[in-house]
């Protein structure tokens, strides 16, 4: 027997390879409070506008309303056969209310109402990221204040370069989430228009109010062509290009955690909270969550490489290919969600260890730059001189095996006689962070400034929700 809710032409059932490959249901029944709140505003709007009675929308807003609370207590029954979430709960509606379910239909398709669940699912999700990035920028920024004259190594290349301080770091990826934060509000003013009422790809001959049901929903506006309102995915695209730009500053740091927890280096700790054991080796204990949230940003990658493939050859209007623009997408939302959360703990949970961390900014003559810069600075000399001339101490302290500053003056002095022994004020670690207090720089005064100043704005944030 052909589907009752479409299949008038058809005189036979789909074979059931048919069936499998065409319901989705598995996937879009996570959009069933969108699709109930799209339909309550379509038929609120329906009778205002005349074009089905006072009593059926009535009927029909508390027939969703009863169907919306048997899906979140767990007692409704989803139907394979039905194919997706539309059609399942127009399907319950009829049995609730009758004939009158229906009239729900008209004036739209399932090509305009999908489009409208989804950018209200995908608003949902910006909304719930924007906040869980909020948290973590607000665990960065609380434990950059702590650590706001914590030195540790700079590094480029993974080679040591320059000392910076621990909370500086964090600061780094505060403005970072900053940013992701800024991609994802950018993607959700452009999604934030309704596709309802475009119908299948034409719009309809109905009387309806677009502005209506695009303000009952939240959105700033319908979308001002029917076949545009159907066929595209670019907002999904774009939210994910944000997600996957987000995903790839948290595996940065990730990977950071799972570096400095090695006993090679042993700059931080994760307690037993956020790390695991070996079932072989008891000694063992692995920062698989930092793994973890590094694994998932490829599933993240995955899902926009993946929708940019199938939507890249579709013409106009909606095509059955559209059908995968959801599973890949939620389960990347999902796994960045979880991330971010991940991540905001083990900032929260890490413990820096002071003094390996100032020793080891100390390796490699990271203040070799201050020397240079002294040079600079009290010699008068040229920069490329004062390269060359600490390049040349730095060689001398490397073969006596000594830290730079504590290679004697004469040393020193053999390669450059003017120098006095006020360089040592600036060759030890901390007087080189306190020293760089250019804007943005590492200096302690700084750190403090700028995480309490973004502490003072997220609680300002958190105050206007």
């Amino acid at each position: 027997m052909s589907n009752t809710m479409w299949g008038g032409r058809f005189s036979d059932s789909p074979a059931a390879i048919m069936e499998d490959i065409n319901v989705s249901i598995d996937v879009d029944r996570h959009l069933f409070a969108q699709d109930i709140a799209a339909s309550k505003a379509h038929a609120a709007m329906l009778a205002a506008q005349g074009i089905i009675a006072p009593d059926d929308a009535k009927n029909i807003a508390q027939g969703l309303d009863t169907i919306l609370s048997e899906i979140v207590d767990g007692k409704f029954t989803f139907k394979r056969a039905l194919e997706d979430i539309h059609m399942n709960v127009e399907s319950r509606l009829a049995e609730l209310i009758g004939k009158a379910a229906g009239r729900l239909h008209t004036a739209r398709s399932r090509n305009d109402q999908v489009a409208t669940d989804f950018r209200l699912y995908v608003r949902d999700e910006i909304d719930a990221l924007d906040a869980a990035f909020a948290d973590f920028q607000r665990a960065l920024a609380t434990r950059a204040l702590e650590h706001a004259d914590t030195v540790m190594p700079g590094f480029t290349h993974l080679q040591t370069a320059q000392p910076v301080t621990f909370g500086h770091h964090l600061m780094a990826y505060v403005e970072m989430a900053a940013r992701d934060r800024g991609r994802f509000a950018d993607a959700r003013g452009r999604l934030n228009e309704s596709p309802l009422g475009a119908a299948a790809l034409a719009g309809t001959s109905f009387p309806i109010d677009r502005e209506a049901t695009a303000k009952a929903l939240g959105f700033a506006r319908p979308m001002a062509n029917s076949l545009d309102a159907v066929s595209d995915r670019d907002f999904v695209l774009e939210t994910l290009s944000a997600a996957a730009i987000a995903a790839v500053h948290l595996s940065r740091l990730a990977e950071e955690i799972v570096i400095w927890t090695s006993p090679l280096t042993g700059l931080v700790r994760l307690s037993d909270k956020f790390t695991t054991g070996s079932s072989i080796m008891p000694q063992k204990r692995n920062p698989d969550a930092a793994e973890l949230v590094r694994a998932k940003t490829g599933r993240i990658i995955g899902a926009l490489n993946a929708l940019l493939i199938v939507m890249k050859g579709l013409p106009l209007a909606y095509q059955k290919d559209m059908q995968e623009d959801k599973e890949g997408a939620m389960a990347a939302l999902a796994a960045l969600m979880l991330a971010v959360r991940a991540m905001a703990g083990m900032v929260a949970d890490l413990t820096p260890d002071k003094k390996r961390m100032k020793a080891a900014a100390g390796d490699g003559y990271a203040t070799a730059t201050d020397l240079a810069d002294w040079l600079v600075r009290t010699l008068q000399m040229p920069f490329r001189e004062a390269h060359h001339v600490t390049g040349r101490i730095v060689a001398a302290a490397a073969a006596d095996g000594l830290a730079l500053h504590k290679l004697p003056l004469a040393a020193m002095q053999a390669v450059e006689p003017r120098i006095t022994d006020s360089v040592f004020d600036v060759l030890s670690v901390e007087a080189s962070v306190k020293s760089r207090a250019s804007l943005g720089g590492t200096a302690p005064r700084n750190v403090r400034t700028q995480a309490r100043a973004w502490l003072k704005r997220l609680e300002k944030e958190q105050q206007r929700q």
